[in-house]
């Protein structure tokens, strides 16, 4: 499948970003450290307000620690994610000003680097915070985003047929609906 073919940019951009998505279909196969520390390096080099660098990645790469993830992670989720052999809990520290907006930074950071490296990731919003935190450790102190799963990507035909039927790129709405000059209107 080309991603060029579902996607095209309203103006020049490095094809990174059109080739950047997030596929659910996993192989069972594990990363090497090397390319595992390389995507987190990227992460790391993000700017951040005041250079807090409020980001904390919480990762699971053994079959014990992805285990106690599951336990946390929703169904519809689960039915997809469990072949992938790192999930990443992002966290960050809640006293840095603009805490979220550094770690989303640092999450695109990562992201790139990841297609880069010939991985794929696939960020989720579907699990349980509260038993995140319970089950991690996590002080109140940090907010907890999203769990990401990283991997080489795999064959749509592992995924339910109704996953396999979503397993493309997705399309974004034109860029001129969501720039406003001078002040916002929707018309």
């Amino acid at each position: 499948m080309s991603v060029q073919n579902n996607r095209k940019p309203d103006f020049s951009i490095h094809d990174q970003f059109i080739n950047r998505w997030s596929p659910r279909a996993f192989l069972d196969k594990e990363i090497s450290e090397e390319l595992l520390y390389s995507t987190l390096e990227a992460a790391r080099w993000a700017p951040s307000s005041m250079n807090s660098q409020p980001w904390r990645f919480i990762i699971a790469r053994t079959k014990e620690d992805r285990e106690r993830f599951h336990s946390f992670i929703l169904d519809g989720n689960r039915t997809w994610c469990e072949q992938a052999p790192v999930l990443i809990l992002l966290i960050s520290e809640k006293a840095a000003g603009a805490h979220t907006f550094d770690t989303g930074t640092a999450f695109g950071f990562l992201t790139l680097q990841a297609l880069e490296n010939g991985l794929a990731t696939h960020p989720m919003g579907g699990f349980d915070k509260e038993k995140a935190r319970e089950v991690l450790g996590i002080p109140n102190e940090y907010e907890l985003h999203a769990v990401v799963a990283l991997g080489y990507q795999g064959d749509k035909t592992t995924l339910t047929p109704t996953l396999q039927d979503r397993e493309a790129p997705s399309p974004r709405r034109p860029l001129k609906e969501s720039i406003f000059e001078g002040t916002f209107s929707i018309e």
